[in-house]
């Protein structure tokens, strides 16, 4: 009976594994980790903290709990008694009721309450990266009022731990080597546009002083120079948008439109106080150029919102319609109106955005108001 229930524990944790391999992303390998630990181990509650070097939890992720339930909670724990211990001393903590503890220091009113409690550290090395929790095992309660939670259950967690630990490394050095790609990026862009751009603005410059110094005695020349500064001007904007527009971000060769846009989401996020969001439906594949496009009007419509709408929420979703797919960005910011920016010759880059949308088959549309936030929608037909 024993070693068939431990069987069973191996392949549970083997199946958790497997899942937690499958995401690249450090929020979605905490869930999976602790969505594993509560079924690996029939809890009620599960959770799982990342502790700061400030005392309190840079990521803190719960399940068995509803949304209503942890807002009601209020602000992430401190690193204090029975969490603090297993962060601290890197050791596990199984307790019949932790309520009854001498390092229990009570928790807010809309706490779910708890008894059984069983903690792990997940380690890697000598650091601590982070500690599971769970609480109420379901079933009967042992004779003699001993925790539910078992030895095997201790375990069965601490394999999960040490699987956790690889996987949540994993994902930490995805995450720097994305930021790297993305500042490597970032640097061949400048690159680029100092090559094809530079020579032509000092061209120009050197035209619009000739100009100038011959307005007085020679205005016939000046207008020349003039006609000459503009011809130089549309070349180098011609210039600056082959190099925008032909450079295909290294993101979406490497890892699709979908786990891009994710990973421009959190970075966003993480730049900004606004909170940003990404989700999607089941997406068929896109033609190469309307991927690049989609992402490059979800770029502009979340620049706009977080740095000229003053948006404290952006969305971004991705579904499909037909053989193609829609992006709708929705922010709840300052708004504006549209037809007053078109009037002012102002465009918020939405010229840009319908230009990208009208390139690819596609269409884009704006709804906005002052004070009411924006919504830019597009659309396109896929293969």
């Amino acid at each position: 009976m024993h070693s068939r229930s431990s069987r069973r524990g191996v392949e549970a944790v083997s199946a958790a594994v497997l899942a937690m391999s499958r995401h690249l992303e450090v929020r979605e390998v905490l869930q999976t980790i602790v969505a594993s630990a509560r079924e690996l181990l029939d809890a009620e509650y599960a959770a799982l903290g990342v502790p700061d070097d400030h005392g309190g939890f840079a990521q803190f992720v719960v399940d068995g709990v509803s949304d209503e339930q942890w807002r009601a909670i209020g602000p992430l724990p401190r690193q204090h008694g029975i969490l603090a211990a297993m962060l601290h001393e890197a050791g596990p903590q199984r307790l019949a009721d932790v309520r009854t503890d001498p390092r229990f220091g009570g928790w807010p009113s809309a706490h779910p309450e708890m008894s059984d409690f069983l903690g792990m550290p997940v380690v890697d090395g000598d650091e601590v990266l982070g500690a599971l929790f769970l609480a109420n095992k379901r079933g009967p309660r042992p004779d003699g009022g001993g925790c539910a939670f078992t030895g095997e259950d201790e375990d069965l967690l601490r394999t999960l731990a040490a699987h956790a630990a690889i996987a949540l490394t994993n994902a930490r050095l995805y995450e720097r080597s994305r930021e790297l790609t993305l500042a490597g990026e970032r640097a061949r862009i400048a690159h680029e546009l100092h090559d094809a751009v530079s020579q032509k603005l000092f061209s120009l410059r050197l035209t619009a002083q000739a100009a100038a110094a011959l307005v007085d005695r020679d205005p016939a020349r000046a207008r020349e120079e003039l006609r000459q500064v503009a011809a130089l001007a549309a070349e180098a904007a011609d210039e600056l948008r082959a190099v925008v527009v032909e450079l295909r971000p290294a993101a979406l060769d490497e890892d699709g439109l979908l786990a891009t846009l994710r990973t421009q989401a959190q970075l966003l996020g993480r730049a900004h106080t606004a909170r940003v969001s990404f989700s999607h439906g089941k997406v068929r594949a896109l033609p190469a150029a309307q991927e690049e496009a989609v992402l490059r009007v979800a770029q502009e419509a979340m620049h706009n919102a977080l740095r000229h709408a003053a948006a404290s929420s952006v969305t971004v979703r991705l579904e499909a319609r037909g053989r193609g797919a829609v992006l709708r960005i929705t922010d709840d910011g300052r708004g504006f109106d549209p037809s007053a920016v078109r009037r002012a010759g102002r465009h918020l880059g939405l010229v840009s955005m319908r230009d990208r949308a009208d390139g690819v088959g596609g269409a884009l549309t704006v709804e906005s108001a002052p004070g009411k936030g924006t919504v830019i929608e597009m659309e396109v037909p896929g293969g």
